[in-house]
């Protein structure tokens, strides 16, 4: 029942934080915020995490873990509907267009109007510039991502010390590997419904959708990102409830009919209560901590996890955004791509991992040999991904002069030519269109184009004289598709990220059972916390806003609000954008390998304290006074004939 109530969990918590993740783009629209400030609302959960985490990790044990868990998802509820309540206590969304979303085309505003009157958006009135800026309210978000992460810090902790704790120690693996599993389900359903949202205008239901004059893959357009959050509040709330009705301990696995080991165990633990009353509950506290930092084995699987960490933080968080920007996709395509491509690979990858630790009896030293190969394999693939390119959308007046060719993108490009001179176009909105010559344009206006017909997204510009074409020049709303070349590009580029995913995931569970035999049964809870901790603080945290601000670096066009401040990213460098993606945390990777060979080295020379190298599994300890010769002998035949009847005689 525990092992089902925790996989909810691990289902609730991850289901919640992939939507967040996918949705970074739709918050960075909606509140016209750069990358680098989404990324820093992306690391606030890991700041209430880490808060709560080492004292979790260490009190938990001590107290009635279930009920911790099930508290911890009432709070991750708590935190997702705090992130909903700015689309309620905001206006409604209204992107940059030269275009009137009602369609009137009386003004004529928006096309090429020769010694013509503009209406600039920088003319508007001071006091409604002061009420279209939405300052503050993105801090809903940020409050509600570290509520979120305070809820969710004892699930991981707690749950996996209690399998630990009450499993059979060749059964673990294969239980941790079924909850990470949910973990694998969460994220998938979470995707989903991100790519549902996503799809859905932020105001549907208070605006008529037939006029808008932007499509879903157009970089203003803003999904229902609230709703999604609504969702993972119920969700959340809903899987505390089982964790209210379990016990605080479990008999051990394959125990439970032995009534003299139950009647003993049970007299143990209440002479450990009486020792906790006695000496106090954070006595081994500070033991606790010397002996995990002493451990070098351990210290440099921690070393490994936070630059790792670092890496797959940046690729998964961004990744939505690099198939918007490299492959021309929708916000929706690409998290849908990215869920169904990426997580079934994942959650085979655990489940065949966790099944050949307990089908072989896997040793902590061949697990680490499995766990190390494996990843420096999925690592050579993935340079494979810088071949897998798409070229920059060619913008006139950007990265393309107005006879189509490339201009260098660092120097600032003149978006007049004669076509245009004389049109009094606005310069700073973003409102592309595609033109019949495969070139886009900031504007209709700057295109040249002086008629139009039809309204809203269907709207066609024509006599666009900047368009250079035989026949008729026309352009209609958008930038121009990338072509079926990019297309196969990006397929190839999903069935690589297929192949890695599924083996770097088959060397996670490998991986994660040298850290949990690395350590003392007793500093268990605690030293995977600290794990935890070290990876919030030094990854989960400055990740995402160092690797935001090298994405808005790479920005060649701001979105403009009404009085002309700057808003979100509308198109980035996509060459500089893909080697940013890609070569960071290629390059954070490459180094991790350093310490997971000193690992290698370190488990050649010496045997884990306390541990059954041979069997990969805990050494049963003696409490038998007297007789050590015996034990000596009997634990000795045992290791050697690797036999289970002696080991249970010992």
């Amino acid at each position: 029942m525990f092992l089902l109530a925790i996989t909810c969990a691990y289902v609730s918590k991850t289901l919640s934080g992939s939507y967040m993740n996918s949705m970074l783009t739709q918050i960075e629209r909606q509140f016209n915020i750069p990358t680098s400030l989404v990324g820093f609302i992306n690391g606030s959960f890991e700041i209430g995490n880490l808060l709560l985490i080492i004292f979790v990790s260490y009190f938990g044990t001590k107290l009635h873990r279930p009920i911790m868990i099930g508290t911890g998802c009432v709070v991750m509820g708590l935190g997702c509907f705090l992130k909903s309540l700015p689309h309620f206590l905001m206006n409604r969304y209204e992107y940059e267009s030269t275009v009137s979303v009602s369609g009137n085309l009386s003004s004529g505003s928006f096309l090429c109007m020769e010694n013509g009157t503009q209406i600039l958006r920088s003319t508007q009135d001071p006091s409604e510039c002061t009420k279209e800026v939405k300052s503050l309210m993105w801090v809903y978000v940020l409050v509600g991502n570290i509520v979120r992460g305070m809820g969710e810090t004892p699930i991981m902790p707690l749950g996996i010390s209690y399998i630990e704790d009450f499993a059979k120690s060749e059964n673990s693996p294969l239980y941790i590997g079924f909850v990470e599993t949910g973990a694998i389900i969460g994220p998938l359903i979470g995707l989903l419904l991100a790519s549902f949202c996503a799809n859905v205008y932020v105001d549907t239901g208070s605006v008529n959708t037939d006029d808008l004059t932007i499509a879903p893959t157009d970089t203003r357009w803003v999904g229902a990102w609230w709703f999604g959050f609504l969702i993972c509040a119920g969700v959340n709330v809903l899987t505390a409830i089982p964790f209210f009705f379990l016990p605080k301990t479990l008999p051990k696995e394959g125990q439970e009919d032995n009534a003299d080991i139950i009647k003993n165990e049970n007299e143990e633990k209440k002479r450990e209560e009486v020792k906790k009353e006695k000496n106090g509950i954070t006595k081994d506290f500070l033991p606790f901590m010397k002996s995990l930092s002493c451990n070098p084995i351990y210290m440099l699987f921690i070393l490994i996890s936070v630059i790792q960490f670092n890496a797959f933080v940046n690729m998964i968080s961004f990744m939505p955004k690099y198939l918007e920007q490299q492959y021309g996709k929708s916000s929706s395509d690409a998290i849908f791509l990215m869920g169904v491509y990426n997580l079934p690979p994942i959650c085979v990858g655990y489940i065949v991992g966790g099944l050949i630790m307990k089908k072989f009896k896997i040793t902590v030293k061949q697990a680490a040999h499995i766990g190390c190969w494996l990843s420096l394999l999925d690592y050579l693939l993935y340079f494979l991904s810088f071949l897998m390119t798409c070229e920059n959308s060619s913008v006139v007046g950007i990265n393309t002069s107005y006879e189509g060719i490339q201009q260098d993108l660092y120097v600032e490009n003149n978006i007049f030519a004669n076509c245009n001179a004389d049109c009094n176009c606005p310069t700073k909105i973003w409102d592309p269109v595609c033109g019949n010559n495969g070139l886009s344009y900031l504007s209709a206006c700057l295109a040249g184009c002086e008629t139009s017909l039809g309204a809203g997204i269907n709207m066609v510009f024509q006599n666009c004289s900047c368009i250079q074409t035989s026949g008729n020049s026309s352009a209609v709303l958008g930038l121009c598709d990338k072509g079926p070349d990019c297309y196969m590009m990006l397929q190839y580029f999903l069935i690589l990220s297929a192949t890695s995913s599924f083996i770097y995931s088959l060397a996670a569970i490998p991986g994660y059972m040298v850290l949990l035999r690395c350590i003392k049964s007793e500093e268990k809870s605690l030293g995977v916390g600290l794990h935890t901790f070290c990876t919030r603080v030094f990854a989960g945290i400055p990740a995402p806003i160092y690797f935001g601000v090298l994405m808005d670096s790479t920005c060649l066009h701001w979105g403009t609000l009404k009085c002309g401040e700057s808003g979100a990213c509308r198109i980035y460098d996509s060459a500089t954008f893909r080697y940013i993606y890609l070569g960071l945390p290629a390059a954070l990777r490459g180094s991790s390998f350093i310490p997971g060979l000193i690992i290698l080295i370190l488990l050649r020379k010496c045997h884990l304290p306390g541990k059954n190298v041979s069997s990969g599994t805990e050494l049963i300890e003696t409490k038998v006074k007297g007789k050590e010769n015996e034990c000596k002998d009997i634990y000795q035949k045992s290791m050697i004939l690797n036999d289970d009847e002696l080991k249970t005689k010992l």
